[in-house]
């Protein structure tokens, strides 16, 4: 055995004893490396004679390429040794039966929001939308809210870019300023009639949606959910709020025996106002009042700011916690539970 057949079989012997590609290619180095016997073996050829160059060199590359072929034989056996290795510790037993995907549902607040709106539809109400960053003459001024009131503070409201330092942008902290967009669009589709002294067709709206606050803890959120109501008519009274405010927490709460009260309070978009208090007469919260709303006349103020005449026209207006109408339902305690995504507590919903 000449000096290059050597070399060649000692080059397959390194290769087949590499057990990974690591080794494999320290193993290349010796034989076809910078300083590799193969290398070592070229560079000496430049003391030979052209026609010893020739002989040599084509000697050399023949055993070049057979180190090579057994190089690129090793590293295809190693791939594969990977390959069946990784399909071994990752198989699959196809026979089992296939994970199946969980059926998706609506979010509790949603579920809530959908009842109401049913709730109220039934008594042909409707419901109305708007913009959640809104003008701040529509969140405050418009709703007779005072300049120095401390709603408008930076401490309570989040304001947004836009508008002017007069006319502010902000995210809205309500829906009540979807009641006067509706009602200003509801006056001017009907402007004809009003203008001939003929009785309009009253206002019955409801109008839910996402409202923000600076404010959170285990009852408050930054970003909540509110559902204000406005009914305005000709002959509309403080009765007509109790009988539809009553009867949708009895409807809600499918509870006949549940007792509301309204507690005389201040707003200043109503007058006279009331908080809405609700007293279950069972169950873990039986005999404890939960204030769940605030309500009232509407302020002959807000009425004009509505374009109409509150000598004529009259009504009431609510506004209540989607979330908290949500907790007192499902028996929820914590309303960041709603907003945290785990998927535990939401799938209960479903």
């Amino acid at each position: 055995m000449n000096e290059l057949d050597a070399i060649v079989d000692s080059a397959k012997t390194s290769f087949v004893e590499a057990a990974t590609p690591v080794d494999l290619e320290n193993a290349k180095a010796r034989f076809l490396g910078k300083a590799g016997r193969i290398t070592e073996l070229m560079k000496g050829m430049a003391a030979l004679s052209v026609e010893e160059k020739k002989s040599r060199g084509a000697a050399i590359n023949v055993a070049k390429q057979a180190i090579e072929a057994a190089l690129n034989e090793r590293r295809q056996a190693l791939a594969e040794a990977e390959l069946q290795a990784q399909l071994q510790a990752e198989a699959l037993d196809v026979t089992l039966p296939g994970r199946a995907r969980g059926n998706g549902g609506l979010h509790p607040v949603s579920l809530t929001m959908e009842r109401i709106e049913a709730i109220f539809g039934s008594m042909g109400f409707e419901v109305a939308q708007g913009p959640e960053i809104e003008a701040d003459w529509f969140n405050f001024t418009a709703l007779n809210t005072p300049e120095d009131h401390p709603a408008r503070s930076m401490h309570d409201t989040f304001y947004v870019e836009g508008g002017s330092e007069k006319a502010p942008n902000l995210l809205r902290t309500h829906t009540s300023p979807v009641q006067v967009r509706h009602a200003l669009q509801h006056v001017k589709q009907h402007r004809a009639l009003i203008e001939a002294g003929l009785p309009m067709p009253e206002i019955r709206v409801i109008c839910p949606g996402r409202t923000y606050r600076v404010d959170s803890d285990a009852t408050h959120s930054p970003m909540f959910h509110q559902c204000e109501g406005l009914w305005i008519g000709e002959n509309v009274s403080f009765k007509d709020l109790k009988f539809v405010f009553t009867d949708l927490c009895r409807t809600f709460f499918e509870r006949d025996d549940l007792v509301l009260r309204f507690r005389p309070s201040f707003f200043p978009f109503t007058e006279p106002s009331a908080e809405i208090d609700i007293q279950f007469q069972s169950g873990p919260l039986a005999g404890r009042w939960l204030e769940v709303a605030g309500s009232g006349q509407v302020h002959p103020n807000v009425v004009r700011n509505m374009g109409l005449d509150p000598e004529k026209h009259i009504g009431f207006a609510f506004g209540m916690g989607l979330d908290r109408f949500t907790m007192l339902r499902y028996g929820v305690n914590d309303l960041r539970l709603f907003f945290d995504g785990d998927i535990r507590f939401l799938s209960q919903f479903r």
